[in-house]
């Protein structure tokens, strides 16, 4: 779920057309980047959960852009769900059975680029403990100065999914989806 969001930030800095030729540090906008995860509930319908407020690192070059890397990392505790009673089952045995300082990071391992603003974003995905590959679809949305802050900023879009039961988190399935649906939208800002 964390993994998108962290790929989403590179690809954005990678397929920056006003970015500088060397490698340039950029850090997410964590007030205007957001995980969203959705999965089927018994056939009856969608539920929807979400990650906001994290914070990552991106390097990136334009010159290579399969030499620039992100890498990310939020606590467990800082989803949202909509409902106290299914986030605490989330943080329950039966889940993540979290403590306070548990958290989800993603690193890039590679990046392809697919297109004048799209790109796969490979990286590694630790979560409730363990690692496991993922590729994030990504794409440019905007890159330029922004308007108020006046300095260089990107914002894209990623995709990914992933099977809860490779993390250990298959509880209930497959009544509950096994595969959960991941969308990012992400901000990122040069850094000062």
């Amino acid at each position: 779920m964390k993994t998108s969001i962290f790929a989403a930030g590179l690809a954005a800095a990678i397929l920056s057309a006003g970015a500088a030729s060397a490698a340039d540090k950029y850090v997410l906008d964590s007030g205007h980047s957001q995980i969203v995860f959705s999965y089927n509930h018994l056939g009856y319908s969608t539920s929807y959960g979400l990650f906001s407020g994290f914070a990552g690192d991106i390097m990136f070059d334009m010159e290579n852009p399969a030499a620039s890397s992100v890498s990310v990392s939020m606590p467990v505790k800082s989803m949202l769900t909509g409902w106290e009673e299914r986030f605490a089952h989330f943080m329950s045995p039966d889940f993540f059975d979290a403590t306070d300082d548990e958290m989800v990071s993603f690193t890039s391992t590679g990046i392809e680029v697919t297109g004048e603003n799209t790109a796969l974003i490979t990286g590694d995905l630790t979560l409730n403990g363990v690692t496991k590959s993922v590729v994030l679809d990504a794409k440019l949305n905007l890159a330029n100065d922004h308007p108020m802050a006046g300095k260089p900023w990107a914002g894209f879009d990623a995709t990914t999914t992933l099977v809860r039961s490779d993390y250990g988190l298959g509880k209930f399935a497959p009544y509950v989806s096994d595969e959960v649906s991941v969308m990012i939208s992400v901000e990122a800002m040069k850094a000062e």
